[in-house]
């Protein structure tokens, strides 16, 4: 049995399927243990030889799979939480789309949150899976599906990764050894996607001394020295900007998305803001972080105020997310190219994620990797999260090809 032959194995009628199924189960962050539950009984069809609920939490789970022995190995992850839905059925009120997990079918299209992020990857694996054992294989390699709750932020209380880091913490990543290699199936448009930027997110506080405005000699004016901040930090960013941009991340820089301050006919004595730092793999998250500590330290100097800073958005590093990047020369990222043409007929697109997510947590127990998967990113998080049909079984018929190629095949006992 070829590789192309188990591409050609994947039933596109079954993966259009089981999206609109999944699509149609709410997993909201941090309400995943439904759509883990359904994920689970997917896993019962003997494609895997092994399948594991792992609940956390009142309402939250993991779901563990494996198959086959050895090396090469290879990890295939997804993460089963969405955001909310609460625009989408204002936006699409009185049309065929206003049920965000009706999964509806409209021009070749599936509609519903968590069809692009990334519902579509979790079918994609469970089905390329599936083709393998209905060619009468298995992998000769191992694989090891890995489906992660609180993937997501947003909700309060969530989106800190703890369905990943429990995944590594309960050993399922990491046997004898790391896998060989990673594919987290977030959307890519079916790009390889072998580089992510860190990111670390900070609230920023100046604290001076509010006086009525008669008075003003009174007062500390918090406002003011924020004006001397936000300007300290802009000029930051250029700098960032004016260094050699990554060659498929592009430049770093920095984004102020919130500033409050005011009072009531008075000298503000308060001047908040927040901000988000773009991290290029070659920069150092730490040293991102004691950037902005010391700007800040340094205008509350000049200016006579408090200062506090405080990094509210940890995820695989204290202040952030780290940046991570695979050479685009690594074997498997080589062999994934190839399935792609072999499927498609087109040369492979090597780009970078314009977002963070989890491949970093494996990168730094030595599991190397790359997301891919069907869908747009650009349209996740929207009223208009859709998932091109054509592309949804393109891209598992891709990933059904590079698991037969990377892990080889054996036959299938028979019972």
């Amino acid at each position: 049995m070829t590789p192309e032959a188990v591409a050609e194995s994947v039933d596109a009628d079954a993966v259009v399927d089981l999206l609109q199924d999944a699509i149609g189960i709410p997993s909201v962050t941090p309400h995943e243990e439904d759509f883990a539950r359904w994920v689970h009984d997917q896993l019962d069809d003997n494609a895997w030889d092994h399948r594991l609920l792992a609940p956390f939490g009142d309402t939250r789970a993991n779901v563990y799979a494996s198959v086959g022995h050895g090396r090469p190995s290879l990890v295939l992850a997804g993460h089963l939480d969405t955001v909310h839905a609460d625009d989408w059925a204002k936006h699409w009120a009185g049309t065929e789309r206003a049920n965000p997990f009706a999964a509806s079918i409209i021009g070749q299209e599936i509609w519903g949150r968590g069809s692009a992020d990334q519902k579509a990857g979790i079918c994609a694996i469970l089905e390329a899976l599936r083709a393998i054992h209905r060619s009468g294989c298995r992998p000769k390699g191992s694989v090891t599906a890995l489906f992660i709750s609180d993937e997501e932020s947003g909700q309060p209380s969530s989106g800190v990764s703890a369905g990943m880091k429990a995944a590594i913490a309960d050993g399922e990543v990491q046997q004898d050894h790391p896998a060989d290699f990673l594919v987290y199936t977030e959307p890519t448009t079916s790009a390889i996607y072998t580089a992510q930027m860190g990111f670390l997110i900070a609230d920023i506080a100046l604290t001076g001394q509010s006086a009525y405005f008669g008075r003003p000699e009174l007062g500390v004016d918090a406002l003011k020295a924020g004006h001397h901040l936000l300007t300290a930090l802009w000029e930051h960013s250029d700098n960032l900007r004016a260094q050699p941009a990554h060659p498929l991340i592009g430049e770093a820089f920095l984004l102020v998305t919130e500033v409050r301050s005011g009072e009531s006919i008075a000298v503000p004595g308060r001047f908040d803001l927040s901000l988000i730092r773009k991290v290029l793999p070659r920069e150092s998250l730490d040293a991102a972080a004691q950037s902005i500590r010391d700007i800040t330290a340094q205008v509350a100097a000049d200016h006579g105020v408090d200062a506090s800073v405080e990094f509210t958005a940890p995820r695989d590093h204290p202040v952030g997310g780290t940046p991570d990047e695979t050479p685009t020369d690594h074997p498997a990222v080589q062999a994934l190219g190839a399935s792609i043409s072999a499927t498609t007929g087109d040369e492979p697109r090597i780009e970078a994620a314009p977002y963070w997510s989890e491949k970093s947590f494996l990168s730094a127990i030595g599991v190397p990797g790359v997301y891919f998967a069907p869908g747009d990113i650009s349209n996740a998080h929207t009223p208009f999260e859709r998932v091109e049909i054509d592309e949804l079984v393109t891209a598992t018929r891709t990933l059904a090809h590079f698991v037969a190629s990377w892990c080889g095949l054996e036959p299938a006992p028979t019972t």
